[in-house]
């Protein structure tokens, strides 16, 4: 962490402490924004949420990498000037950094441009409280527009957030008193544990409004989200929230796809957004390029795709977020789940 943002960060922790929701009004958009759309940009519907949402979002992780913050910051509103509207995040990437770079990059009205999601790791009420209230110092915010469970990767986790005193509780308690909009969650290591977390949401009469998963060209021939998840989903009226497009590198490190037909082929998907981290200028190119590009592509070129993917994609060797804890923050820092 750069000694500047860590001094950002205890800065924005300690206003939030004396303040409660915290920042100036002008930093939290109202419900229901119209928010300004690019011709060169999808935009999708939300789920049952009545949002509207670019179907390219920024993902967090990467915008928190740069060595000079400035840089992000500036790539974080070349994005959103445009047509990016859909912003991730998440309470733990890169030691709140990311957290801490994209509430600076939304000063100067680019707040209401943006629909604003991060995550929580927190299990527990208390220990998701804890974590909403230092991101909404960090993001600079009154509200959240979307806030997910973050990295529901263990069958425990669906009964510890739904258990009395469960990270549930407090994230609809945050709802009710305008800190949150909305709720879902993610996970990328196995499609019966997502199914798992409906089950239980449903037990308990609870409807998610979104849910985030990997959608790749090789999630179709191993353990895959798209075959068992998705259509639950969308029956339930839930937006999918694709990820791991080129599973961080390893999917375009197998040499079988070029990056716009993979995102294309994510994009082809019935997602809402689709995820992709974003960590200079080129790459922001590189995904805008695919929207603009963007046509659905037809059953013979999906199938083309998953035949020149097959044997790469057996036993999960290019999606590691799958098969090792290699992308497991949670497991690494047990602590974050309270």
């Amino acid at each position: 962490m750069e000694r500047r943002d860590f001094i950002k960060t205890a800065a924005v922790a300690g206003v939030t402490a004396v303040s409660g929701a915290g920042f100036s009004q002008s930093a939290s958009p109202a419900k229901s924004t119209t928010r300004a759309e690019s011709p060169d940009m999808l935009y999708r519907e939300l789920g049952k949420t009545g949002e509207r949402v670019s179907a390219i979002g920024l993902g967090g992780y990467h915008i928190g990498k740069q060595p000079d913050s400035n840089e992000s910051i500036h790539l974080i509103r070349q994005a959103i000037d445009r047509g990016i509207t859909f912003m991730d995040n998440c309470w733990d990437y890169n030691d709140g950094i990311s957290e801490v770079r994209m509430g600076q990059a939304l000063h100067d009205g680019y707040r209401s441009k943006v629909f604003l999601m991060t995550k929580m790791d927190g299990r527990t009420r208390d220990s998701f409280n804890k974590q909403l209230e230092q991101s909404l110092g960090r993001l600079q915010t009154d509200m959240i527009d979307l806030v997910q469970f973050h990295e529901i990767i263990r069958f425990e986790d669906p009964d510890r957030i739904f258990a009395a005193g469960g990270a549930l509780e407090a994230a609809v308690a945050a709802r009710q008193a305008g800190k949150i909009r909305y709720i879902g969650f993610t996970g990328h290591k196995d499609p019966a544990i997502h199914l798992r977390m409906f089950e239980i949401a449903r037990k308990h009469n609870f409807h998610f409004d979104t849910v985030q998963m990997p959608i790749n060209v090789m999630d179709a021939h191993f353990r895959s989200f798209a075959k068992e998840v998705m259509p639950v989903a969308l029956q339930q009226g839930t937006a999918v929230l694709a990820m791991k497009t080129f599973g961080d590198h390893h999917i375009l490190e197998s040499k079988t796809v070029e990056p716009i037909e993979a995102l294309h082929y994510s994009l082809t998907q019935p997602v809402a957004v689709v995820i992709t981290g974003i960590d200079s200028p080129t790459i922001l190119d590189q995904a805008l390029q695919a929207a603009k590009t963007f046509k659905p592509l037809t059953q013979t070129q999906v199938a083309s795709l998953l035949d020149r993917t097959r044997e790469a994609a057996g036993e999960g060797r290019f999606e590691l977020f799958k098969t090792s804890n290699q992308f497991d923050g949670t497991a690494a820092n047990p602590k974050w789940l309270g």
